[in-house]
């Protein structure tokens, strides 16, 4: 089984270190979550609404994500620590 760290560090820039890797990994890891609640919170475009259209239906994922990252950037909900935590918990029982 392929393990979720490794792959999520293959879809990012790889920073230098074990540590701010595993950051960076938790960072994306929060952010991911609250991409996916901003979407079931309403921030999706409505197709029944008038302006809506198929380009910006496309590329509501995307404006999500960049909201998300920002969100994460600007301290975040505390997710990532929490995460950070656990998985050097996980890395040191090993």
């Amino acid at each position: 089984m392929t393990d979720p760290v490794q792959l999520s560090s293959r879809a990012v820039d790889r920073p230098s270190t074990s540590l701010n890797r595993t950051k960076h990994v938790a960072e994306q890891l929060e952010a991911s979550f609250l991409a996916e609640m901003l979407k079931f919170g309403g921030l999706d475009p409505k197709s029944d609404s008038f302006v809506a259209s198929t380009g910006e239906s496309q590329f509501a994922s995307f404006h999500r994500e960049a909201l998300a990252q920002e969100m994460v950037k600007a301290g975040g909900i505390g997710l990532a620590d929490v995460f950070y935590r656990s998985m050097m918990e996980r890395a040191h029982d090993a």
